[in-house]
């Protein structure tokens, strides 16, 4: 048994494949051998300084989509300010840095964990990067929008579910729909579900996102479906988060739920899923695809 400080964790296909075969060789029991061999090959595994400097030259010379998907990959913030900024000075509005630059990135770390390929521990330093580049952003988005007369586009309540403290892609669908001028109310984390419930009605919301990291948030969404139901509420649900999947959606959460369930792979694709939910023309079309008691599904657009 051993306690893993997840700053060491290396994502599995970027692995050494001598260094991969030969702890395979230990961990299945493949050699009898394996234990010496792995020993032998230690020794060569030693810091090298120059080979660091090596390997972070060749990032920093990649394009600034690549540098910053780099950064958030493997977790690295020492420069996401530097890279965000020449990303905002590249685009047209600070707001496409997140929906275009970071989500890119993001979309990577999401493959990645979705294969297995990166674990929790990895997948929240990514977070940490992904939230300290927003928070450099938002003063430009804030000022970005100043003087704006349009109207509301619709009401969001946003909460993390009970038992979960992660908010880092709550926070950012929040600052994408806001910037789409969405009304937010966002209820923060380990929100249960009663308060969910009372704040949809109170605010009289248009959508609810419910988000969640962890395994035992998707009983929570199902659960809050149920409740939500019995009351015959009839607000539309976007579900998101890093465990959450459009099969589970489907197949767990949308029976239970005579309005609409939606589920929304990334934060660049939730103005567009809201703009149907709450247009006149496309909800109803949302509605018969996510038709609760069915095992049909599509990909959100």
């Amino acid at each position: 048994m051993g306690i893993v400080n997840p700053e060491m964790l290396e994502i599995y296909d970027e692995i050494d494949p001598v260094l991969l075969e030969h702890v395979e060789d230990v961990l299945l029991n493949r050699r009898e051998d394996a234990t010496e061999r792995l020993l032998d090959l230690a020794e060569s595994f030693k810091g090298d300084f120059k080979a660091n400097e090596k390997a972070i030259a060749e990032w920093r010379s990649g394009t600034i989509q690549e540098r910053l998907t780099h950064s958030l990959v493997k977790g690295i913030d020492e420069f996401i300010e530097i890279d965000v900024e020449e990303a905002r000075q590249a685009a047209s509005k600070p707001i496409e840095v997140i929906e275009i630059n970071l989500m890119a990135g993001m979309n990577v770390v999401g493959d990645l964990f979705g294969s297995g390929k990166m674990f929790l521990p990895q997948v929240v330093k990514s977070a940490r990067v992904m939230k300290k580049a927003v928070a450099y952003l938002l003063p430009f988005i804030e000022a970005a929008k100043d003087g704006s007369t349009s109207s509301s586009a619709g009401k969001v309540l946003m909460a993390t579910v009970k038992g979960d403290v992660h908010d880092i892609g709550k926070n950012i669908v929040s600052v994408v729909l806001a910037c789409n001028n969405y009304e937010i109310v966002d209820l923060g984390v380990m929100v249960a579900p009663e308060k969910i419930i009372a704040a949809a009605i109170e605010h009289n919301v248009d959508v609810i996102g419910l988000s969640g990291l962890i395994t035992p948030s998707l009983d929570e969404m199902v659960y809050l479906a149920k409740e939500l139901d019995k009351l015959n509420v009839q607000i539309p649900i976007m579900i998101g988060g890093a465990t959450t999947s459009r099969a589970h959606t489907a197949v767990k959460i949308a029976p239970q739920y005579k309005a609409t369930v939606v589920h929304v792979n990334d934060a660049s694709r939730a103005v567009t899923v809201a703009g149907n939910l709450l247009n006149s023309e496309t909800k109803e079309k949302y509605h018969k695809t996510f038709v609760p008691n069915t095992m049909l599904f599509v990909k959100a657009t």
